[in-house]
């Protein structure tokens, strides 16, 4: 007979102990303690299961035969770009991303793409019946005989499935619905995610199926359950965006076959998801040119530059603390390169209130944005305008100095081609490359040189 008992497991990282805690000890985090029944299998005093167990020999590094990974483009080429050139099969991919984001839109239409190329794909729905995925299908179009649609929750019932249908692509819409029954846990505990999310990677590798997996997040933003769940996944992809702007996303936060520094953009249509082929023009079309405090960032997300616009907005406060607000950057370093501004160049911000923010609802995390940062805070302190046909590239240090930054070359050549006519750059940048014709780039060592020549106010 099944003997039951009782454990507790953190939700955050999975820690397991006999009795309840109010703080992990393993991540540290409060109240994410939650009980769990298992059944221990009693056998006979004295009996042991045996499994079968290959050995396998150390091998020197230099005698392993690699080859490159097969991949499975689709039509959508900035899909192709974040997972570094398309589907690997046998990958396990996870999506997250917030409710009505687009995520089961963006892979029904992935879906389609790969079925009609003769790709046998198999959806599995745990959150919408079969009719409902129909209904949405046909909003955007999808008809293909090699797509396959099943409603289902039970893992043992979606394996026999993968069975007997054989697909090439699985999605899994969503892990958090999906439930092993021989686990006591409700769907979605830590048990059950690490149990299912264990036997669809054990398929996926043992039958080169490239299985797709759909997170639910938390209200920090982060992938619901366990924090194991991505170390096994061989891809995490965020899906992120404004509801309030059209435009998706689709960040890559880890991948076994490729960068994780790619980005793709989509577009929310009435059709569907858009691809965006050319970012910065979308970012720059509504920027109002003229504005004091407004100013136009080269930028890098992956192998990718994109031109996107930084808007401060520096006013007198009325409070002994002034407010520092960042949308789109880190607020940490908007407050130390307002403290560079103080201290190295003379400008007194101790009582004015300090809101940077990204326009479009970009986040931007790479050191080159100091330059355009600065630029725009002081623009706006001193109610300048800024020259619209301006583009700034340059990380700032503490001592005032602009620092080196990576791919200038790719960041001119976007400028050059939107129309910009100077670039302000680091001058250790400068040399050992052509320039392109039809934009002036600018070489600066100090902040100061940079605003002078900004600003001729100043």
């Amino acid at each position: 007979m099944a003997k039951k008992k009782s454990k507790f497991v953190c939700n955050e990282c999975g820690y397991e102990t006999a009795k309840w805690m109010g703080r992990c000890p393993g991540c540290g985090q409060w109240n994410t303690m939650v009980e769990e029944v298992e059944v221990v299998a009693k056998g006979p005093r004295g009996a042991f299961k045996h499994s079968e167990i290959v050995s396998a020999k150390a091998t020197p590094i230099i005698s392993v035969e690699t080859q490159e990974e097969q991949r499975v483009p689709t039509e959508l080429t900035e899909f192709n770009r974040v997972l570094g050139g398309g589907i690997v099969p046998g990958s396990l991919i996870l999506i997250g991303g917030d409710p009505g984001i687009g995520k089961s839109t963006l892979l029904l239409q992935v879906s389609a793409l790969l079925s009609n190329k003769n790709h046998r794909v198999l959806y599995v729905s745990g959150e919408e019946s079969i009719r409902q995925t129909k209904l949405r299908a046909e909003r955007l179009g999808v008809q293909s005989p090699e797509l396959y649609i099943y409603a289902e929750t039970n893992l043992e019932m979606i394996s026999e499935t993968i069975e007997q249908t054989q697909p090439k692509f699985v999605i899994i819409d969503s892990i958090q619905t999906v439930h092993h029954p021989e686990v006591t846990s409700a769907p979605g505990s830590v048990s059950q995610v690490r149990e299912c999310t264990g036997e669809l990677m054990r398929i996926a590798k043992t039958k080169n199926i490239a299985i797709f997996l759909v997170g639910h997040v938390t209200k920090e933003g982060q992938i619901a359950g366990p924090r194991i769940l991505e170390h096994m996944v061989d891809t995490v992809l965020y899906f992120e965006g404004e509801r309030h702007h059209n435009h998706r996303i689709l960040r890559s936060q880890k991948n076994r076959f490729g960068s994780t520094n790619e980005i793709a953009i989509f577009e929310m249509v009435h059709g569907g998801l858009k691809e965006v082929l050319n970012p910065s023009e979308m970012f720059l079309e509504e920027r109002s040119q003229g504005a004091p405090g407004s100013t136009i960032v080269a930028s890098m997300e992956g192998t990718r530059p994109i031109l996107v616009e930084i808007q401060a907005l520096v006013s007198p406060s009325s409070f002994n603390y002034p407010k520092r607000m960042a949308t789109g950057l880190d607020q940490n370093r908007v407050s130390l390169l307002m403290a560079v501004l103080e201290k190295r160049m003379g400008f007194m911000l101790q009582a004015q209130d300090a809101f940077i923010k990204v326009a479009g609802g970009v986040k931007l995390d790479e050191p080159a944005i100091d330059l355009a940062v600065l630029v725009s805070i002081v623009s706006s302190f001193k109610d300048l305008s800024a020259n619209p046909t301006d583009c700034f590239a340059g990380e700032v240090g503490l001592t005032g100095e602009v620092r080196r930054v990576t791919r200038i070359e790719q960041r001119v050549n976007e400028a050059a081609k939107l129309g910009f006519k100077r670039i302000f750059i680091p001058t250790s940048n400068i040399g050992g490359w052509d320039f392109p014709a039809g934009i002036e780039v600018i070489g600066v060592e100090r902040v100061d040189q940079a605003l002078k020549q900004a600003f001729r106010e100043l």
